[in-house]
């Protein structure tokens, strides 16, 4: 499983790059805002320390207009992905992008059926939001193994992101399900390597070691 960090920050990009979990980075316009920052400026940095996809999102809600952001966003740098909503001009768009070789990723997926018309417009990546759909009562991970059920059956190459991940179980769920990709927020990242019982073998191990050195000295 590839991990994508849902994450606009330089600093924390760059910092796990050093752990070598960076596969990608995902963005959306709220992400980026919080940065402060020009959205074209912090996309191309991005873009310069992560070698993966790194997502970045259209504003515009016509086809047109994501067609036009989508081709100008593509320029930006090598392995940008251009981000489109699921709705049927996003649909339109998304067919006309990767018709022209320009990497996709449908964003805001709920159900099976978005899933799959994202993979028959030829998305390249496919984001189900699993925390959204907590949020109503349903169950997210379902849709997680419907979906690659789904795309399993009939062959489509689209990668499954699974987004808005907030827990650990989350992200395991998502791996025994066959997701391709794990978008993960820098929050949660730290509780994945960390475990209590880690912890306590740690401090166990050092008392030992301690005590055998303390009697070497004594």
């Amino acid at each position: 499983m590839k991990f994508f960090l849902d994450t606009a920050n330089i600093d924390e990009i760059k910092r796990i790059s050093k752990l070598g979990l960076v596969d990608g980075v995902t963005t959306n316009p709220s992400i980026i805002a919080k940065e402060g920052r020009n959205f074209e400026e912090v996309i191309k940095e991005i873009c310069s320390i992560v070698e993966g996809p790194v997502s970045a999102e259209v504003i515009g809600l016509k086809a047109t207009e994501m067609i036009k952001e989508g081709r100008e966003i593509a320029k930006w740098a090598p392995n940008v992905i251009v981000k489109i909503p699921m709705t049927e001009e996003g649909l339109e768009a998304v067919y006309t992008l990767e018709a022209e070789n320009i990497k996709t990723n449908v964003t805001l997926v709920f159900s099976v059926a978005q899933g799959l018309m994202a993979a028959k417009a030829g998305a390249s990546f496919i984001s189900p939001f699993v925390g959204r759909i907590d949020d109503i009562g349903e169950d997210g991970m379902k849709l997680i193994k419907n979906l690659r059920q789904t795309l399993v059956n009939y062959e489509f190459k689209s990668e499954i992101i699974t987004a808005s991940i907030r827990t650990i179980g989350h992200l395991e769920q998502a791996a025994i399900a066959g997701a391709d990709i794990a978008t993960i927020p820098g929050s949660l990242l730290p509780k994945l390597w960390k475990h209590p019982l880690t912890d306590n073998g740690i401090e166990q191990f050092l008392n030992d070691w301690k005590s055998v050195t303390d009697k070497e000295n004594n």
